[in-house]
């Protein structure tokens, strides 16, 4: 099968169950020849996506030449393991991408946060200051490369919000 295969990107209420794909619950599992040695491999692909989200070795059948066909529990163990990935990837994104820091100012808390946008055209990052109830204080963009820390976050508060150099 190819990506252009229509059985790959039926509509979401599709359940399919054969021995080497399997749709079901927003998930496509497919078992395909593995590329680097004479076994199988499975990949798990999220609907709606292109690229699978997990690849990894699938069991050889009784015959030692085709795969295991797969089944209700090894779907739902891929469909686990796969979601897990995906969760991983995204908090780690998200680590790269978002920063915070609670300083004082006038005896109250404020957290300053940085979300950057990862355009590829123009990269930037917002750079935001909350009070205690999560209230938008100030807001301002900055390079992607600006360097979130305690000491700029207290420097950029006890300066009145005026956008760093």
């Amino acid at each position: 099968m190819t990506d252009s295969d229509p059985a790959l990107h039926a509509d979401e209420d599709t359940t399919l169950h054969e021995d080497r794909l399997w749709r079901d619950d927003g998930w496509t599992a497919r078992v395909i020849k593995n590329e680097d040695d004479d076994g199988w491999a499975v990949e798990m692909i999220k609907d709606g996506e292109v690229e699978p989200a997990l690849t990894g070795p699938w069991t050889m059948g009784r015959d030692k030449k085709n795969p295991k066909p797969l089944d209700p529990n090894a779907f739902r163990t891929l469909v686990k393991t796969a979601s897990e990935v995906l969760r991983r990837h995204e908090q780690q994104r998200h680590a790269m991408l978002h920063k915070d820091f609670t300083v004082r100012a006038d005896g109250e808390d404020v957290t300053v946060t940085l979300d950057i946008v990862p355009d590829e055209d123009d990269p930037y990052a917002d750079l935001r200051a909350l009070d205690s109830f999560g209230g938008l204080l100030a807001q301002v963009r900055v390079s992607a490369g600006f360097k979130l820390s305690k000491t700029s976050a207290q420097a950029w508060v006890d300066n009145d919000f005026r956008k760093p150099d």
